[in-house]
Protein backbone atom coordinates (compact mmCIF):
# COMPACT_ATOMS: atom_id res chain seq x y z
CA UNK A 1 0.00 0.00 0.00
CA UNK A 2 2.75 2.39 0.29
CA UNK A 3 3.45 2.11 -3.08
CA UNK A 4 0.53 4.19 -4.02
CA UNK A 5 0.92 6.72 -1.33
CA UNK A 6 3.74 7.80 -2.39
CA UNK A 7 3.71 7.51 -6.08
CA UNK A 8 4.03 10.43 -8.15
CA UNK A 9 1.13 10.03 -10.35
CA UNK A 10 -1.14 8.77 -8.00
CA UNK A 11 -2.62 12.49 -6.71
CA UNK A 12 -2.86 14.60 -9.65
CA UNK A 13 -4.80 11.32 -11.06
CA UNK A 14 -6.96 11.64 -8.50
CA UNK A 15 -7.36 15.45 -8.97
CA UNK A 16 -8.51 14.77 -12.22
CA UNK A 17 -10.53 11.83 -11.33
CA UNK A 18 -12.17 14.46 -8.83
CA UNK A 19 -12.79 17.61 -11.22
CA UNK A 20 -14.19 15.64 -14.35
CA UNK A 21 -16.78 14.24 -11.21
CA UNK A 22 -17.41 17.44 -10.22
CA UNK A 23 -17.54 19.30 -13.18
CA UNK A 24 -21.34 18.11 -14.58
CA UNK A 25 -22.12 18.75 -10.52
CA UNK A 26 -21.25 22.12 -10.93
CA UNK A 27 -23.40 23.19 -13.85
CA UNK A 28 -26.18 20.77 -12.66
CA UNK A 29 -25.99 22.95 -9.05
CA UNK A 30 -28.55 25.46 -8.72
CA UNK A 31 -28.54 29.29 -9.73
CA UNK A 32 -29.01 32.40 -7.25
CA UNK A 33 -30.06 34.50 -9.71
CA UNK A 34 -30.32 37.57 -7.37
CA UNK A 35 -26.89 36.67 -5.50
CA UNK A 36 -25.31 36.34 -9.54
CA UNK A 37 -27.01 39.71 -11.08
CA UNK A 38 -25.84 41.79 -7.94
CA UNK A 39 -22.27 40.33 -8.40
CA UNK A 40 -22.62 40.95 -12.04
CA UNK A 41 -23.36 44.64 -11.66
CA UNK A 42 -20.82 44.98 -8.74
CA UNK A 43 -18.54 43.80 -11.12
CA UNK A 44 -19.43 46.64 -13.70
CA UNK A 45 -20.05 43.25 -15.71
CA UNK A 46 -23.37 44.39 -17.04
CA UNK A 47 -21.92 48.03 -18.54
CA UNK A 48 -20.69 45.66 -21.71
CA UNK A 49 -22.85 42.59 -21.30
CA UNK A 50 -26.28 41.90 -21.31
CA UNK A 51 -28.44 38.90 -21.19
CA UNK A 52 -29.87 38.77 -24.87
CA UNK A 53 -28.76 41.37 -26.37
CA UNK A 54 -24.91 41.92 -27.57
CA UNK A 55 -23.41 45.26 -26.03
CA UNK A 56 -19.68 45.94 -26.44
CA UNK A 57 -19.53 42.53 -25.07
CA UNK A 58 -20.66 39.43 -26.29
CA UNK A 59 -24.43 38.74 -24.57
CA UNK A 60 -24.39 36.01 -21.57
CA UNK A 61 -26.85 34.12 -24.23
CA UNK A 62 -23.64 34.14 -26.97
CA UNK A 63 -21.52 33.24 -24.27
CA UNK A 64 -23.39 30.12 -22.55
CA UNK A 65 -23.87 28.91 -26.55
CA UNK A 66 -19.97 28.81 -27.05
CA UNK A 67 -19.31 26.87 -24.20
CA UNK A 68 -22.07 24.90 -24.21
CA UNK A 69 -21.16 21.33 -24.12
CA UNK A 70 -17.52 22.08 -23.46
CA UNK A 71 -15.92 19.91 -20.21
CA UNK A 72 -13.65 23.12 -19.87
CA UNK A 73 -16.74 25.62 -19.52
CA UNK A 74 -16.78 26.33 -15.55
CA UNK A 75 -12.63 26.40 -15.72
CA UNK A 76 -12.64 28.55 -18.40
CA UNK A 77 -14.77 31.16 -17.64
CA UNK A 78 -13.93 31.39 -13.73
CA UNK A 79 -9.86 31.53 -15.56
CA UNK A 80 -11.57 34.34 -17.57
CA UNK A 81 -13.98 36.51 -14.95
CA UNK A 82 -10.91 36.42 -12.51
CA UNK A 83 -7.65 36.66 -14.69
CA UNK A 84 -8.31 39.71 -16.39
CA UNK A 85 -7.12 38.68 -20.40
CA UNK A 86 -6.58 40.97 -23.01
CA UNK A 87 -9.68 41.41 -25.09
CA UNK A 88 -10.12 43.44 -28.31
CA UNK A 89 -13.02 46.40 -27.60
CA UNK A 90 -13.64 48.35 -31.28
CA UNK A 91 -10.35 47.13 -32.69
CA UNK A 92 -7.93 48.06 -29.61
CA UNK A 93 -6.96 45.17 -26.56
CA UNK A 94 -7.77 46.31 -23.27
CA UNK A 95 -7.90 44.20 -20.28
CA UNK A 96 -11.02 42.45 -19.44
CA UNK A 97 -12.29 43.31 -15.84
CA UNK A 98 -12.30 40.87 -13.18
CA UNK A 99 -14.72 40.06 -10.57
CA UNK A 100 -15.12 41.80 -7.50
CA UNK A 101 -15.26 38.40 -5.80
CA UNK A 102 -12.57 36.36 -3.70
CA UNK A 103 -15.54 34.00 -2.92
CA UNK A 104 -15.04 30.65 -4.78
CA UNK A 105 -18.95 30.42 -4.16
CA UNK A 106 -19.58 33.33 -5.41
CA UNK A 107 -17.47 33.45 -8.68
CA UNK A 108 -18.94 29.77 -9.59
CA UNK A 109 -22.82 30.74 -9.03
CA UNK A 110 -21.93 33.70 -11.32
CA UNK A 111 -20.50 31.13 -13.86
CA UNK A 112 -23.04 29.07 -13.30
CA UNK A 113 -25.65 32.02 -14.09
CA UNK A 114 -23.85 33.00 -17.11
CA UNK A 115 -23.85 29.39 -18.04
CA UNK A 116 -27.73 29.33 -18.00
CA UNK A 117 -28.85 31.56 -20.50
Amino acid sequence: MKYFRDSPWLWPCMAGLLMSTLAPAVHAQTVDVEAAEYLARKSHCTKCHAPAKERTGPALKTIAEKYRGREDAVAALVKHITTGPKIVIDGEEETHKTVQSQDEAQILNLVRYILSH
